[in-house]
């Protein structure tokens, strides 16, 4: 059994940036390490493929109104400061799919659960593929 903090649910507004808004909602609240998980739709939204190779994301964009069938993804700090990463998840109108790493998005209609854990997780940048990766710790206790 562990120690969880606290959980938040709300519904983003109307036309928020959604990673902006997000990030904005840790920083206010003083969330140094959560998860993050919702649902809803877009008006529009940037996704990304890491491209190891050449260490950098392909962006891939959506300029369509899609379904948000999963966002999933967690709060750290980067140099201090709270960073939202997050995936998503989109329905396009015919069902295919189109998922990667979440830079930003235009809500709809968005309902996020960010449940805040005890302590921090720090961000480090990475010898693999420059990436920014939870600095290690020791193991949980249980």
């Amino acid at each position: 059994m562990f120690r969880v903090g606290t959980v938040y649910v709300f519904r983003v507004p109307e036309d928020e940036e959604l990673v902006s808004y997000l990030t904005s909602f840790a920083r206010e609240r003083g969330v140094r390490a959560g998860l993050v998980t919702g649902i809803g739709a877009l008006k529009s939204c940037v996704l990304g493929f890491y491209d190891r190779e050449r260490q950098e994301y392909e962006r891939i964009g959506v300029d369509e109104e899609v379904e948000l069938v999963s966002l999933t993804g967690n709060v750290s700090l980067r140099e201090g400061e709270p960073f939202v990463h997050v995936h998503a998840v989109v329905g396009r109108r015919d069902g295919s799919t189109v998922s990667g790493h979440l830079f930003e998005a235009r809500v709809f209609v968005a309902e996020v659960a960010v449940l805040e854990l005890p302590g921090e997780v720090e961000l480090r940048r990475e010898r693999y593929g420059g990436l920014w990766l939870w600095e290690p710790g020791p193991p949980a206790h249980r």
